[in-house]
């Protein structure tokens, strides 16, 4: 434990797999460790075994060796009632209920709490519309599950773990069915929970470029390697380009995500650059082949672009034989510049 570390979850030597005539080892020699208060992103190629270790942190499946603790205690020493007040757990299954409202469903989330009838009290209905409307849900309270979609059905999963007020959460890919802007407000809102409410939320992701900015920590999952620590950790010490090279993709450690290097092999002159434009007109003269020459290094074809204004690009091609072209899109740039190249 690192000084001003105040671990509620640590993993000592585990290895997860599964039990069936004899066990499968998945993933082994796991030690890592969670703080309260922090979001954790589970980060790792398919098949590496992200789902196994959040099922088996959750107890939904044995460890196979090592030690796993939750407050200093190890999770087979709590109770089944106990544990479900101390961690909450929400799967990537679709649920789909027929004749159960929203409220109803993510009302369950307070069985830890009620008696055994099920018997909802005045703080739990509290809990449950609370967590409705965290997730953005709240006019949608009285609907069936049935009719509503596989997005909004994801938001209610979470509402529902969120009803339940464990002090740790654990989502396995929460933002699976979302759209773009629904998937960082998810994340915003867990990360807002761990910083506000003091929970540790631990989630696996595919979605590197939002486990980077809203992450505190990312335990980063291979097939003979585990890494932990900050994302800008990971980043400087090429953990991640080490995890998911490829032939095709190469990791940009400045800019914090993965490109495919593009074969240039012309390019042209720029006039009047700009650092914004300048940026984003390399991304796109990258998609023909074509390069931005600043040192007469390339072999040019002949072109000149002359920047005018940005937001929206305006621009002047000029042609080898002196006529120039005015341009409004770099869709029309490109297509030009295509043109003139394969011609």
């Amino acid at each position: 434990m690192e000084p001003g570390e105040n671990n509620i979850l640590s993993l000592q030597d585990v290895a997860i797999g599964y039990w069936d005539r004899q066990h499968k080892t998945v993933f082994e020699h796991i030690n890592l460790s969670a703080s309260e208060g922090e979001l954790i992103a589970l980060v790792g190629k398919n098949g590496v075994g992200k789902s196994t270790l959040l099922r088996t942190i959750a107890r939904l499946q044995p460890e196979l060796q090592g030690t796993i603790l939750y407050r200093d205690k190890e999770l087979s020493s709590y109770s089944r009632p106990l544990f479900a007040r101390l961690l909450s757990f929400v799967s990537t299954e679709i649920v789909n209920i027929p004749n159960l409202s929203v409220f109803d469903f993510v009302a369950l989330g307070r069985s830890p709490y009620t008696n055994g009838f099920g018997r909802l009290e005045k703080r739990d209905k509290q809990a449950t519309l609370r967590a409705i409307s965290q997730v953005g849900m709240g006019h949608m309270v009285h609907n069936n599950l049935t009719e509503i979609s596989d997005g909004e059905r994801q938001r209610i999963m979470v509402a529902r773990t969120l009803a339940q007020d464990t002090p740790f959460i654990i989502l396995d890919e929460p933002t699976a069915f979302l759209d773009l802007p629904n998937r960082y407000e998810i994340i915003h809102l867990l990360h807002e929970l761990a910083r506000e409410q003091n929970k540790t939320i631990l989630f696996s992701t595919h979605d590197l470029s939002i486990a980077l900015q809203e992450a505190d920590k990312i335990w980063l999952l291979n097939k003979d390697q585990l890494h932990e620590g900050a994302p800008e950790d990971l980043i400087l010490n090429n953990s991640f380009e080490q995890v998911f090279r490829s032939k095709l993709l190469t990791f940009d450690r400045r800019r914090g995500d993965f490109f495919m290097p593009k074969t240039l092999s012309s390019s042209v002159t720029l006039k009047n650059p700009n650092s914004l434009d300048d940026y984003w007109l390399r991304k796109a003269l990258s998609r023909v082949g074509v390069a931005i020459d600043t040192d007469n290094s390339r072999v040019t074809s002949g072109l000149t672009i002359e920047l005018l204004q940005h937001e929206p690009i305006q621009c002047k091609l000029k042609l080898p034989n002196e006529q120039e072209i005015e341009i409004r899109s770099f869709y029309q740039l490109n297509r030009l510049i295509r043109q003139f190249i394969d011609s």
